[in-house]
């Protein structure tokens, strides 16, 4: 984990403990949140639609065995969810302003029970633009949330009729590899939901994000000195066609 990022998030969970200093555990949470979506913003104008379907290191239980497209749904969807139905009890930001729609998902659920091709022919569908916009719209509604709490907060739990209602929301698959989350949810209070999913899930994810943008632009360099060197193509135009061609079993 991020030496920085972790210890912020360490710094930001003793914080919270206490009332006195709990508005500034808030604040560095906040500040964290910020820093984590930089690199979500800088991968987004950096990278072309196509890298956001790849799947680098092919199919496994890591989180960095997934597309970058996949796992920005993924952190995503938790966070509108768990903010939404379980916190709030109110819509979920997906369900406001076509968002769905823009981001053309086939799913609302959290994408867990996707993987190898199932995950990179889901992650094609996506338009990432819409899907990042919609990423900034549940990250900024979060932060509104997180704002507004009070200490007293932290020790709030959650009931039978919260797990009923997230049931029937239908926005958890069933399968098993996901339908663990809501009973994980419910078993926390809301100070266990600022950490899993409000910080140290963002932190697992981004990090998997860069190991796997990394090794996308490694391949496509592989393959773009490659095939400059076959096809006499500039370097540029090699590297668009290393990125659109190259195969996601690796």
């Amino acid at each position: 984990m991020d030496k920085e990022w972790s210890e912020k998030n360490k710094k930001m969970q003793t914080l919270i403990a206490k009332e006195a200093t709990f508005s500034e555990g808030i604040n560095l949470l906040l500040e964290l949140r910020g820093n984590l979506f930089e690199q979500i913003s800088s991968i987004i104008k950096t990278f072309p639609p196509v890298a956001f379907y790849q799947l680098p290191f092919g199919h496994g239980d890591k989180n960095h065995n997934s597309t970058l497209a996949w796992s920005l749904w993924h952190l995503f969807r938790i966070e509108d969810i768990v903010a939404h139905t379980l916190i709030l009890n109110n819509r979920q930001i997906l369900f406001e302003s076509n968002w769905l729609e823009k981001i053309n998902s086939p799913i609302i659920t959290t994408g867990n029970e996707l993987d190898g091709e199932a995950m990179v022919e889901f992650s094609k569908k996506l338009n990432v633009k819409a899907l990042y916009d919609y990423c900034k719209a549940v990250m900024d509604s979060t932060n509104e949330l997180l704002k507004s709490l009070r200490f007293s907060d932290l020790k709030r739990k959650f009931s039978v009729e919260d797990k009923e209602r997230l049931i029937a929301g239908k926005c958890v698959s069933d399968s098993d590899s996901a339908s663990w989350l809501i009973d994980f949810w419910c078993g926390k209070n809301v100070k266990g939901l600022i950490q899993m999913p409000f910080s140290r899930h963002w932190i697992m994810h981004v990090e998997a994000m860069r190991r796997i943008k990394n090794k996308v632009k490694r391949l496509a360099f592989h393959r773009a000195k490659s095939a400059s060197c076959r096809k006499g193509i500039s370097y540029k135009s090699s590297l668009k066609y290393a990125l659109i061609t190259r195969k996601t079993e690796e």
